[in-house]
């Protein structure tokens, strides 16, 4: 079972999932981070370039997904360090700190709310709009160059600020934005063709590869 509720903190999610079957989930790139809770341990999943599979078991798992950067902001380290990793959060943090944040989340009746608070006390100061200018352009289907030049960066220092923002370079994290449009679009009742379409596929061909090259997967299946 899966759920979710939007957070007060900006371009945030708090998640829950269990599954006493312990079936395995196949967990698609998002272009997030997210700050876990389960069985007792505070964790960070990096960013993904590619899908891989998990067991949601009968201990409820409980995140905080972070769209757009902030993620970056709360972990504290160049979001590219943890790329395609599950870390313990701790390994980021001081012992004092994460003491500290271990004790918040496991004397909490709400996992999901002791999650919001640790990320606002990381929060000391607002994020730039880097992330959010950047998440939401390449959403558009905004290409690299186009991107770049409105952000006043050469396409170098462009891919630098992204990898240290969503752990990968624009072009990967356009790729992966538009996937997950089609994806969604295709969910919504789309035709396959209409929903490459309209998230800037050159064709439902090249939706295909990008499935396989992100899931290893055909869409048909994905949305089986």
């Amino acid at each position: 079972m899966y759920a979710e509720r939007s957070s007060p903190i900006h371009h945030a999610v708090v998640w829950t999932a269990t599954d006493p079957s312990e079936s395995a989930q196949l967990v698609i790139p998002d272009g997030c981070i997210d700050l876990l809770w389960h069985a007792g341990n505070l964790l960070v999943a990096g960013p993904d370039t590619r899908a891989h599979t998990t067991t949601w078991s009968a201990d409820s798992w409980t995140g905080l997904r972070l769209r757009c950067g902030i993620g970056q902001h709360i972990i504290g380290v160049p979001a590219h360090e943890i790329r395609d990793q599950r870390v313990p959060f701790a390994e980021l943090l001081s012992a004092s700190e994460a003491r500290r944040f271990h004790t918040i989340v496991a004397a909490s009746n709400d996992a999901g709310t002791a999650l919001e608070h640790i990320a606002r006390q990381r929060l000391t100061e607002p994020p730039d709009t880097f992330g959010e200018v950047v998440f939401t352009m390449l959403q558009q289907g905004t290409k690299v160059s186009g991107l770049a030049a409105a952000l006043g960066l050469s396409t170098r220092q462009l891919h630098r600020r992204c990898r240290d923002t969503f752990g990968y370079g624009p072009k990967t994290l356009g790729k992966i934005l538009r996937f997950n449009q089609a994806l969604s679009l295709s969910r919504s009742a789309h035709s396959l063709g209409d929903a490459a379409a309209q998230s800037g596929y050159a064709d439902q061909a090249h939706l295909a590869r990008d499935a396989r090259s992100l899931t290893g997967r055909t869409v048909t299946s994905l949305l089986a």
